[in-house]
């Protein structure tokens, strides 16, 4: 998701995003602990969304 992209949301549903995005975080980490983990990126990539997302919402304040 691009950060123009993140700016036209608001505050609240970026918050809710966030949470979203941590739970699958958590599981993303839970399936490369398994070994269940097919695509291993998609864990980097969670993480800069919601680097992004909290950047913005602080940019905001």
């Amino acid at each position: 998701m691009k950060a123009a992209d993140i700016r036209k949301i608001s505050t609240p549903d970026l918050e809710k995003r966030i949470t979203e995005l941590k739970s699958e975080l958590f599981n993303l980490r839970f399936q490369l602990a398994v070994g269940q983990l097919e695509n291993t990126a998609r864990i980097s990539q969670v993480k800069k969304t919601i680097a992004q997302m909290k950047t913005i919402i602080s940019e905001r304040e």
